[in-house]
């Protein structure tokens, strides 16, 4: 009988310990706080109101090649919707090939943006989808030839003529719909989404140990720059990459000559970064557990680094539940295929 007993106290303790760890890893519901990370509609300017037939028409434009000077790229080229809607390159390939010095950055959620381009340069969604067109070492687009050529299909002056009845096939229209396309590729629906709308299954206990590492400023104070429910702060840092060129990138100084913004860029969105590598404005660093070092260490080049970057404590533990959080940011997407194009 005592065997009995003992052996009875010796399940309940275990039961009793087995019950208190699953209440530990138990993921509590989003506060109110956090719910404001949650996305809100997609804003769009009163003059470019995306329409159907505005997002068929960019779509078009953005896959189709022969808006190149060679008639060989697109805005697709780069921005690969298989590859995270980025190009999965360290840098930039250009036109014939030329190898550029910033990476490619994803257009996922870009319609929540503020700023454009690493440097900020472009103040309009409209303005950057121009940017790449007129640059001599991207698409080198002639302008003049491109708009005649479209002028001469008539499955185009039919898409333009839905899309934007009335306004001449041009530069600005190109921008427009370009600009609509872009403003349709969003994500959300991600665990994370899905966790703050009330479902506390959708992360793990790993994912919501590594919300709260990223979230708290005393541990990876990741929210300082990546805030809000896009994760940018729509903002320029510099976060102490070492650069490797003889002449260094200054960023967003040659924009704004503050002494500040000399190596800073843009806050990309971390919406979907676990299919964007590699990571940083220079590609270089291969992982998201590349990045969080990166971050651990306080940077490499240290020389005007921004006041948000710091060392950072963090145990193995830590590091990987922050990998693991970000992991949970990538959206449900529907496939994408390449349109037909007018012919």
């Amino acid at each position: 009988m005592a065997k009995t007993v003992v052996l009875s106290c010796i399940a309940a303790t275990a039961l009793l310990s087995a019950t208190a760890l699953l209440a530990a890893d138990k993921v509590p519901a989003p506060t109110a706080d956090e719910r404001t990370w949650r996305l809100p509609k997609v804003p769009m300017p009163v003059d470019n109101v995306s329409t159907p037939p505005r997002v068929e028409l960019g779509r078009a434009l953005f896959f189709d090649p022969r808006l190149s000077g060679n008639g060989a790229t697109s805005c697709a080229s780069c921005h690969n919707p298989s590859l995270g809607w980025s190009d999965a390159q360290k840098t930039a390939v250009g036109f014939g090939g030329v190898v550029l010095a910033r990476a490619t950055p994803t257009i996922v959620n870009i319609a929540f943006n503020t700023q454009f381009m690493w440097d900020g340069r472009a103040k309009s969604l409209e303005d950057q989808a121009l940017g790449p067109m007129k640059a001599a070492d991207e698409m080198n687009t002639d302008f003049p030839a491109v708009i005649a050529r479209l002028n001469g299909m008539p499955a185009y002056r039919a898409l333009f003529e839905k899309a934007y009845p009335g306004e001449p096939i041009g530069e600005a229209t190109i921008a427009k719909a370009l600009a609509a396309f872009e403003r349709s590729v969003i994500s959300r629906d991600a665990p994370f989404d899905r966790w703050l709308a009330g479902d506390t299954r959708a992360l793990t206990p790993e994912q919501y140990r590594g919300w709260k590492v990223f979230s708290d400023p005393a541990k990876g104070n990741c929210a300082a720059c990546h805030n809000g429910p896009n994760f940018t702060d729509n903002g320029f840092h510099n976060i102490g990459l070492r650069d490797a060129a003889a002449k260094p990138d200054l960023g967003r100084f040659n924009i704004r000559k503050v002494a500040s913004m000399k190596g800073a860029f843009k806050t990309p969105t971390l919406r979907d970064i676990e299919l964007t590598a590699p990571y940083f404005r220079d590609g270089s660093a291969t992982t998201l557990r590349d990045v969080v070092e990166h971050y651990v260490r306080g940077g490499e080049d240290r020389s005007n680094l921004s006041a948000d970057m710091k060392e950072l404590k963090l145990s193995e533990r830590e590091k990987s539940d922050l990998v693991t959080f970000m992991r949970a940011l990538t959206g449900r997407h529907v496939p994408v295929v390449a349109p037909q194009l007018p012919q």
